[in-house]
């Protein structure tokens, strides 16, 4: 008769995922999981390929999270504004997280740059829904544009908050973002933002892959 599991694959991220979410993704190495978790680390060994493959899929579910739950918060009716309100807090909640997620001045984890562009570019067609953009061609390419110049004001101004070195309003914030959305939206030059380095994100770019 087979020896049943005692340590389940799902025990193992719910406890990684819960410290990432606490403390960010650097501290994440088998024997830091194994402690907070009170288990050895030989089901780490067991369930996952290496310690990559762990933090992989704690950022898959940091991303489900953020995409269903965590940046759908209500602020002022407007979809993409909220979008960007929803990110502001976020990283002033978890702020070791934040830092975790944005590395190197990019976002250090493929899965977390292609949430973040995916929501923004679904918040951005839901509140500019009649400017007659469609989903090909240029007016792709514009999207593209307007949501990453989004972003980049967005976590601006959260790294500003989050290292203390502003404070904003909701209002200000509100001001700037709707300002730089309309002057993005009335700037008709692309401005090559594929090759952003920003979301030229590597997959696991900040992860080590071996079981510290």
């Amino acid at each position: 008769m087979a020896r049943r599991k005692e340590i389940s694959k799902d025990k193992i991220l719910d406890t990684a995922y819960k410290m990432a979410v606490k403390d960010g993704l650097e501290g994440l190495t088998a024997r830091s999981i194994a402690k907070a978790g009170h288990f050895s680390t030989q089901p780490l060994y067991l369930e996952f390929d290496n310690m990559g493959d762990l933090r992989a899929q704690v950022l898959k579910r940091i991303s489900k999270e953020l995409r269903t739950s965590t940046l759908q918060q209500k602020y002022t009716g407007e979809p993409l504004i909220d979008l960007d309100l929803s990110y502001i807090d976020f990283a002033k909640t978890h702020v070791n997280l934040f830092r975790a997620m944005f590395v190197n001045g990019k976002f250090g984890s493929k899965v977390i740059a292609d949430t973040l562009m995916d929501l923004g570019v679904e918040k951005f067609k839901e509140q500019y829904s009649d400017t007659g953009y469609s989903d090909t061609g240029y007016d792709a390419d514009k999207i593209h544009d307007i949501v990453i110049a989004n972003w980049i004001s967005t976590t601006g101004m959260a790294a500003l908050v989050v290292n203390e070195i502003a404070s904003f309003s909701q209002n200000q914030i509100v001001n700037v973002l709707n300002a730089q959305i309309h002057d993005a939206m009335l700037n008709d030059r692309l401005s090559e933002t594929e090759e952003n380095p920003m979301f030229a994100a590597d997959d696991q770019a900040s992860l080590k892959d071996n079981l510290a």
